[in-house]
């Protein structure tokens, strides 16, 4: 169907909004997302870069079909993982309804109860909301949800690929499964994402239980080009400010870092984001760059966002991105999702994005003003002592991020999402949340309601069984005289703290305050007069309320390092496959500057030299050998765990590793020799991946995991964090 025959579908509404806009012609997202919504009953998939005009392909045909309805409930429902993706969408779809009638309601935890009250007093139109006030709205308006949700059409949620195979999407899937039971019917689904790796999964997963197909129109991507740039640098490397006269400005000789003096040059006339992997160091970037700006007596542009920080804060950078003036924002993944945050001119990356779908969200954020997306990457690492060993040689994290360039260049590829069979501190969650939203159930009852959610399809009965007599025996559900199940004292502690409705991880934060100003939260509190950074500044104790988990602080100049807890996620095998093509090779690639291609081609050096290149055990010298197997996360880890099983049939002793790239061990084995033993026995072996989880590992990965017996702890680990497929395939006689 032709953009034309499409535009006169729309309502006037939509048609003047598009006028108004300067709009020649529609998108093929937007073309294609009409006609599945206009013509079939089916979910839709909508995939395609950044800025591309998704959220009004869903909503232009939406809002024409809902425009002048009589509904007496929501007819919309848009979920997203990000407060502040909601509170820019609520702008933008307010904008586009705000003379058609129909009200737009946006509900999260920072939203005020006057707003909220609105939409429970005359429940209508398009509500905008996270998973977790959904959760609390399930448990604690249950009555209300029919009144609410009757009239239902369409649920959007935002940043799938977010979402997918991970307990907060899965909760999603619960909580649309619960409202589809109370109001009679599944609405139809509409996913969102930029970067998907496998449709299949997506099309599997977004179906659920909804009883629909889920179409999925292919439109070809706009942005073929792209610049890029990686740079490497030694921490220890320096350098003096270029342009001051150090005789007439002595404050200029100050010697400073020459990687982040890069960052600075690379940034500072231009509206940027510079994206790090951890708080910890998006803390230390924005102290660094503003010591530089004060030392060149440059204007301080540099602002600063993550997730513990204080909304007033991230919220004033997204303000200073939208503004025409320079700006730079220092930012971990909260800026990489959908948030509109205007014409960036460029990414900056310190290291390597993890996977290639991080790396293609950073890169979106860009080229809006030029067509033209640009990232720059820079690595720095401590310069190799000269009895460093010989893998820590290799600069695994330029390599990496090499690879994750060259296996979109190359292949498109992008990291399909890992489906979890055994998501057992979901159910946990879930299990509370609808005994405390509909009271007594029996045994059965509630088992017939939690299995037949959809994320829970892959779990067997005995599983959920074993899980309840635990839960019993915990008291956080108690058995009624008869034999119904109810909550018991710890459940209804837990469901009644806010934190419930949340089913990632959350810490025992301290509120920071200076004065009036609410800064963020750390998660332990220094003692008075200690120091600690937090918003790209430094910040003394004042006074320290614990009762009250607050901490009052005044700020001093300078900068320093900051501890926070977490996990960096898990790389594909993929990229480990192409890291080691790229040290095995002499192809240059146009986009590395100078300090990077020359730590390459040291790389490649010692690669070859050591060997590397022809087998995956190499001697350290001594009996000290080094696998590289070249495995992703699950599948490296897997590997690790069966070496460890069978140490003494395989005569080594002292296994360490980092990360997915390599182990170290001891073996007075030939390294040839060796290796065919290795291979021969994992060939031939049938290994089950439970027989490699220690009988008295409790392996704790997610929220309710603490909560939930050992046993199941360690299948669910074997299931769903060990894979055994492509170990055999490396290792294949």
């Amino acid at each position: 169907m032709s953009a034309e025959n499409i535009f006169h579908r729309f309502s006037p509404l939509v048609q003047d909004f598009i006028y108004a806009g300067g709009w020649e012609t529609l998108r093929p997202i937007q073309i294609a997302a009409a006609e599945v919504i206009f013509d079939t009953q089916d979910n839709l998939i909508l995939s395609s870069d950044t800025a591309s005009g998704k959220t009004e392909a869903s909503f232009f045909p939406i809002i024409t079909e809902i425009e002048g309805s009589m509904a007496e409930s929501v007819e919309v429902l848009y979920i997203a993982p990000l407060k502040s993706l909601i509170n820019d969408q609520f702008e933008r779809i307010d904008m586009l309804l705000r003379d058609s009638g129909i009200p737009v309601f946006h509900w999260h935890g920072d939203v005020a109860s006057s707003h909220k009250n609105k939409l429970l007093k005359r429940p209508a139109g398009v509500l905008q909301i996270t998973p977790e006030s959904l959760e609390s709205m399930l448990m604690n308006r249950h009555s209300d949800i029919f009144r609410l949700f009757g009239g239902l059409r369409y649920v959007i949620i935002d940043e799938i690929h977010t979402l997918m195979g991970v307990d907060r999407g899965n909760q999603i899937l619960c909580q649309l499964d619960r409202i589809a039971e109370l109001i009679g019917y599944h609405p139809r689904r509409i996913g969102l994402s930029a970067t998907i790796g496998d449709l299949e999964k997506a099309r599997e997963w977004l179906t659920g239980n909804s009883g629909r197909y889920t179409q999925i129109p292919m439109v070809s991507s706009q942005k073929s080009r792209m610049r890029l740039a990686l740079e490497h640098f030694y921490i220890q490397d320096t350098t003096t400010d270029r342009e001051l006269n150090t005789a007439e400005h002595p404050e200029s000789a100050v010697m400073l870092d020459a990687g982040y003096e890069y960052v600075y040059d690379c940034v500072k006339d231009k509206k940027s984001i510079v994206f790090s992997n951890s708080r910890e160091e998006t803390e230390y970037v924005t102290a660094t760059l503003r010591q530089i700006a004060g030392n060149r007596e440059d204007e301080d542009v540099f602002y600063i966002h993550h997730g513990n920080l204080s909304a007033a804060i991230r919220e004033e950078a997204e303000a200073k991105l939208k503004e025409a003036q320079k700006c730079v924002a220092c930012a971990t993944v909260t800026l990489e999702l959908g948030i509109d945050i205007g014409k960036i001119e460029r990414i900056m990356n310190i290291g390597a994005p993890n996977t290639v779908a991080s790396f293609l969200q950073r890169l979106g954020r860009s080229g809006r003003k030029t067509g033209i997306p640009e990232m720059f990457m820079v690595f720095r690492e401590e310069k190799p002592l000269p009895d460093t060993p010989l893998p820590q040689l290799i600069p695994w994290e330029l390599i990496r991020g090499i690879a994750v360039v060259q296996l979109y260049i190359e292949e498109k590829f992008i990291e399909p999402p890992s489906i979890k069979k055994m998501p057992l501190s979901l159910m946990f969650q879930q299990t509370l949340s609808i005994l405390a939203s509909s009271g007594e159930n029996t045994a059965k009852r509630l088992a017939s309601k939690v299995l037949t959610l959809s994320p829970f399809q892959h779990v067997e009965k005995e599983v959920y069984r074993s899980l309840l007599v635990s839960m019993i025996k915990n008291d956080y559900i108690e058995m009624t005289e008869n034999g119904g199940l109810i909550l018991g004292l710890k459940g209804e502690k837990l469901t009644k703290s806010f934190k419930f409705y949340a089913v990632f991880k959350d810490s025992e934060d301290y509120s920071v305050k200076h004065e009036s100003e609410e800064i963020g939260t750390i998660s332990s509190p220094p003692p008075v007069g200690d120091r600690f950074a937090l918003a790209g500044r430094v910040w003394e104790v004042e006074e320290l309320d614990l009762s009250r988990k607050l901490i009052y602080v005044h700020p001093v100049p300078g900068k320093m390092q900051v501890a926070w807890p977490g996990e960096y996620g898990e790389i594909h095998t993929k990229i480990l496959e192409m890291m080691q093509k790229i040290l095995s090779s002499d192809v240059e690639y146009p986009y590395l500057k100078s300090n990077a291609k020359e730590r390459l081609a040291a790389a490649r050096r010692v690669f070859k030299n050591a060997n590397m290149d022809q087998t995956m055990l190499v001697s350290l010298g001594g009996n000290t050998r080094c696998l590289l197997p070249w495995l992703g996360t699950r599948s490296f880890r897997t590997l690790r765990k069966y070496l460890q099983k069978n140490a003494a049939y395989f005569g080594i002793y002292g296994l360490e590793f980092d990360g997915s790239y390599y182990m170290t061990f001891k073996c007075d084995k030939d390294p040839d020799e060796l290796l065919e033993i290795i291979k021969h026995k994992i060939t031939h072996d049938t290994i089950i991946p439970i027989d490699l989880v220690g009988k008295g590992e409790c392996p704790i990965f997610e929220k309710y995991d603490p909560c939930i017996p050992p046993e199941l702890l360690r299948e669910a680990y074997a299931t769903d964090k060990l894979r055994t497929d492509e170990m055999k395939l490396r290792f294949k006689v």
